[in-house]
């Protein structure tokens, strides 16, 4: 199981269903989700994101607009996705409020977060160690659950296995989620290389291969939540 079979089960039948991508990016998900019949709209507060997002899925919609505060009225969306993304938003009990407000009754919401462990996780510290933010959106989670705002339908962790073909490949794939990175790994770039040599396990084909586990949680807001989640 991965996270995009997950999220297509968690949201089918997607064929004509409203979706709102919370955290785009470049449009990855978005362009999946739009192959499977959803109408898509994403938001990123990121400009370059966002135009990279337009020219990969002219189908969709994309906005620019942070999770704490979506640009769109209550009961807009069939589903909503955060795809590695809520432990990025400053206030990450705010974003799954929104989230709430913006979704239909029955409407869900699924959330994918890499946990603070793994390969992967060791080889990323010490060019942003994310220890706190990533526990952060987990509370944020744990939280809402616990005050009745969300009710659980899915709990699963699943592990994402990537395989890099060297030191330079790894540093060009975390500097493309954010290239406010680039500087921390030109000034520490010995410290970086060894944490990636020491992390990665060495594949029979030469490659170099991190593991980073993943926690998704399929939420649907409570009805006397909705709004205040």
């Amino acid at each position: 199981m991965d996270a995009l079979t997950l999220i297509r089960e968690s949201l089918a039948p997607l064929a004509g269903k409203r979706i709102v991508d919370i955290g785009c990016g470049p449009g990855a998900l978005a362009r999946r989700l739009v192959d499977a019949g959803a109408r898509v709209t994403g938001i990123d507060p990121g400009a370059a994101a966002l135009a990279r997002a337009r020219d990969a899925v002219p189908e969709a919609r994309f906005e620019a607009a942070t999770g704490e505060a979506l640009p769109f009225p209550d009961a807009s969306f069939d589903g909503a996705v955060m795809l590695n993304a809520l432990h990025h938003v400053p206030d990450p009990a705010a974003a799954l409020a929104e989230a709430a407000r913006v979704l239909v009754p029955g409407g869900r919401l699924v959330v994918v977060e890499p946990l603070a462990e793994g390969s992967f996780f060791e080889a990323l510290r010490p060019i942003e160690d994310e220890t706190a933010v990533r526990a952060a959106a987990q509370d944020a989670i744990a939280a809402a659950l616990a005050r009745g705002a969300y009710t659980c339908r899915r709990d699963a962790t699943i592990e994402r296995r990537e395989r890099f073909d060297s030191l330079d490949a790894f540093l060009a794939r975390v500097s493309a989620v954010d290239p406010a990175r680039e500087a921390t790994i030109r000034d520490r770039r010995p410290v970086v290389a060894e944490a990636f040599l020491g992390a990665a396990a060495r594949e029979a084909d030469g490659t170099f291969g991190l593991v980073q586990p993943l926690r998704i949680h399929v939420l649907e807001p409570a009805a006397a939540g909705r709004g205040s989640a």
